[in-house]
Order: structure tokens, then C-alpha cells, then sequence
């Protein structure tokens, strides 16, 4: 175990820092590389606080569906060889939820301010 400050809170602070100190004072093209870093560093900001959660998800769905157990990567190669031979379709009780569930978890962490997702997301609320 690591003491303070965690990897979450140390790349929100580089990534503020950069976005409200030196981003003003940048322009042109390193204006947009700096864009970009900061971009970068807000989705590993969101990765490390969301991940964990949404694979363990990821595996209890999968789990229910495929009848195996396995990681995260395991089992869906599973679910991918077995839509694949054709075993598993879109008809199969539970793999559209499941697809669906695993796509917002990923947009939640990818494009959490993705118009579409935004809408999606105020459907269930």
C-alpha cells in the first residue's frame, strides 16, 4: 500500500495544473499537444476510479451468460468464439443487456461527455 497522494489524486492534480496554469499561456499547435495530454490524464483519472467497478460487472454478466467462470479477458473470448460459431446471438436471453451495460461502462470512462451517452444516461435517471 502507497501512502498519499494516490495515483487518482496525482493525475487530477497534474491535469488541473496543466489546464489552468499553463494551457493560458500556450498556443497553436502545442496548445492542442497540451489538449490532448490533459485529455489523456482526465481518462486515466477515470480509468483508475471506474474500472474496477465496472469489470467486476463486466465478469458477473459474463458469468451469468457463458456459465463459466474466468477474467474479465477470458470470458469474453468466450463470448466472442461463441458468436463467432454462432452458439450465441442476439436472441440469447441477457447478451444485449450485457453489451449494452459493458458499452456504457466504457463510454462512461472513453467520452463521459458524449452527447449520445449524456442521453442515454438522463433516460434512466
Amino acid at each position: 500500500m502507497q501512502d498519499e497522494p494516490t495515483p487518482i489524486e496525482l493525475t487530477k492534480a497534474v491535469a488541473d495544473f496543466l489546464r489552468s496554469d499553463i494551457t493560458p499561456l500556450i498556443t497553436g499547435h502545442q496548445a492542442f499537444k497540451l489538449r490532448v495530454a490533459v485529455n489523456i490524464l482526465d481518462l486515466v483519472t477515470r480509468q483508475l476510479t471506474q474500472e474496477e467497478g465496472s469489470d467486476a460487472s463486466e465478469v458477473e454478466r459474463l458469468r451469468a451468460l457463458l456459465g463459466m467462470d474466468g477474467s474479465v479477458t477470458e470470458l469474453n473470448r468466450a463470448l466472442a468464439e461463441r458468436i463467432a460459431k454462432g452458439e450465441v446471438d442476439l436472441a440469447t436471453p441477457g447478451l444485449a443487456e450485457h453489451l449494452w451495460a459493458t458499452t456504457m461502462d466504457k463510454l462512461a470512462v472513453d467520452q463521459p461527455s458524449y452527447a449520445s451517452y449524456r442521453r442515454e444516461l438522463s433516460r434512466g435517471e
